[in-house]
């Protein structure tokens, strides 16, 4: 009992550093959830991360969140974000992505891969670090934060070297949610087209939603559907870069696996919607424990972005992020135009 009795208390004294940061992460949440309730075109997942950055930068809370609150805000930033990628997976039916025919799931692979290249190409042209280019290059390209997160793990590349690219891929994609739907007249897009569009070049499957829903339920429609397909690729790119990482590594044998437990719990997930077993209510309450994950990790990472250090050091980055955006929003043009031939 002794014995029991001190365990208790250790595992009392290792969580309890945690809950001043996990506390504010909640309220951080539930205020970025209430925000977009009252403005539907602000992604709560935006919200996040704004939220996080303020209490960075305030003067009266930075200290804090540098201080007491940093342990909680990290383990947010880690572990919340692998459990929200789990549950991430229950938004994707491969039943539905398989109903939009091979030739338009391998035009939308094709400019996956297209746009991961050319990103990465972009970064080193920049002279970013392989690391920050190669987690910029996942999350344009596949699906944001939550694809940076995953991409990450499977490399061993230091959650504190995640934060840039997060914002990056953060600022890029609320971008589109302003930009591109003023492009619609000009361009002559249909519902339709411009549906496939923001699926196939907006980041994050929250600013997807927010870009596509300005050009009605069509839209919306084929948008989700084409972004979705994009978060299916997120399993088999992590697994090629943990296979490409183990053949070009001299790490004598420590290798992280080729495909991260919460990967195999995401794919698990898909399997799971797959099959059509879960009721509707099961799926809504899946999305909004997602939100909360997902929008506790994001308020936890953005809370580590230090302002004055990003525009000392962030300039570069912030350009090769802007070329990005532009490229895949090349790229999901041509896709959408192929893909809805009459636009």
């Amino acid at each position: 009992m002794p014995a029991s009795s001190s365990d208790s208390r250790q595992q009392g004294g290792s969580l309890r550093p945690l809950v001043p940061g996990l506390l504010a992460c909640a309220a951080a949440v539930g205020t970025a959830l209430a925000v977009h309730l009252l403005l539907p075109a602000l992604p709560a997942m935006t919200v996040a991360v704004v939220l996080g950055l303020l209490a960075a930068n305030l003067p009266g809370v930075s200290g804090w969140s540098a201080g007491s609150g940093r342990a909680g805000l990290d383990f947010a930033g880690k572990h919340l974000m692998r459990s929200g990628i789990v549950v991430l997976g229950l938004k994707v039916s491969v039943v539905d992505v398989l109903g939009l025919g091979w030739p338009a799931l391998l035009l939308i692979a094709g400019v996956v891969l297209t746009a991961f290249a050319g990103t990465y190409g972009i970064g080193r042209l920049f002279r970013l670090p392989p690391p920050v280019s190669l987690l910029i290059a996942t999350g344009f390209s596949v699906c944001g934060a939550s694809a940076i997160g995953a991409m990450a793990a499977v490399r061993r590349i230091r959650q504190q070297d995640t934060v840039l690219p997060i914002a990056l891929v953060t600022l890029c994609g609320t971008l589109a949610i302003g930009v591109l739907p003023l492009l619609i007249g000009p361009l002559g897009l249909g519902p339709e087209a411009f549906g496939a569009w923001a699926g196939a070049s907006v980041h994050d499957v929250g600013q997807v939603v927010a870009t596509a829903q300005t050009a009605g339920a069509s839209a919306l429609a084929v948008a989700v559907i084409v972004k979705l397909t994009r978060v299916l690729l997120l399993a088999p790119m992590v697994a090629a870069a943990g296979i490409h990482h183990r053949i070009g590594s001299d790490a004598g044998g420590k290798f992280p696996p080729v495909v991260p437990l919460f990967v195999v719990g995401f794919i698990a997930m898909v399997a799971l919607r797959s099959a059509g077993w879960l009721p509707p209510g099961a799926l809504e309450a899946a999305a909004v424990l997602q939100d909360l994950l997902l929008g506790m990790a994001l308020f936890g990472l953005g809370s580590a972005v230090r302002v004055g250090h990003l525009l000392r050091t962030g300039t570069r980055a912030l350009l090769a992020a802007l070329a990005s955006w532009l490229l895949i929003a090349a790229l999901g043009l041509a896709a959408a135009v192929v893909l809805i031939p009459g636009r």
